[in-house]
């Protein structure tokens, strides 16, 4: 993100608006959830098993914030069967507003980044070839809710080749009426604590 103004959204300011009351109704529904624990024991268990059959050894993931779910222990998991599997946490390229990640592992050196968020500190950057996309809410298409900034979306754009992305969300965020606009990246997968909801 630069000091220059932000551009333009496509959407008429009505549907704007009506976004961003769902983020913040779903957001508050996620960090009140009495079951939150077990969902994320459920979601830890589908994402480790779809991940089994995956080739790719560089994903990139997130620091869960305000009741997300957590990928990193799944994840962790996953790279210790692979000496050569890297684990990448975003750091914010503000100039451009998009992510670039930087390899993450338990214990490493951390630093506070511009939205008070960890980020690893001083650690090597690569690529993704996989990326882990938290959701706030999701559809019945893979399309996914964000929080607005379009971080997410503005790197996988700009990622060549672009990389596999998997939505990530407690099925609570289900909007059946939902659908992809026209700046946004489906996903090509989808996992809730129900599971693959979506998958292309």
């Amino acid at each position: 993100m630069s000091n220059s103004a932000p551009p333009q959204s496509p959407l008429p300011n009505s549907e704007v608006d009506e976004r961003a009351a769902q983020r913040k109704k779903l957001i508050a529904a996620r960090q009140a959830l009495p079951d939150r624990l077990e969902r994320a024991v459920s979601l830890q268990s589908a994402l480790r098993v779809w991940l089994v059959g995956r080739s790719e050894k560089r994903i990139g993931a997130y620091w869960p914030i305000k009741g997300e779910f957590d990928p990193l222990p799944a994840l962790y998991r996953w790279s210790e069967a692979n000496d050569v599997r890297r684990i990448g946490l975003p750091v914010v390229n503000r100039d451009a507003g998009t992510l670039k990640f930087h390899v993450w592992f338990p214990g490493c050196p951390t630093e506070l980044d511009a939205y008070d968020i960890p980020k690893p500190k001083d650690t090597e950057m690569f690529e993704p070839d996989l990326m882990l996309v938290p959701c706030v809410g999701y559809g019945p298409t893979g399309s996914r809710l964000g929080y607005g900034g379009g971080f997410f979306d503005r790197t996988m754009k700009a990622l060549r080749p672009r990389p596999v992305t998997v939505g990530l969300c407690y099925s609570n965020g289900f909007l059946p009426m939902l659908r992809e606009q026209a700046d946004d990246l489906p996903l090509d997968a989808l996992i809730t604590d129900d599971g693959v909801v979506w998958q292309r």
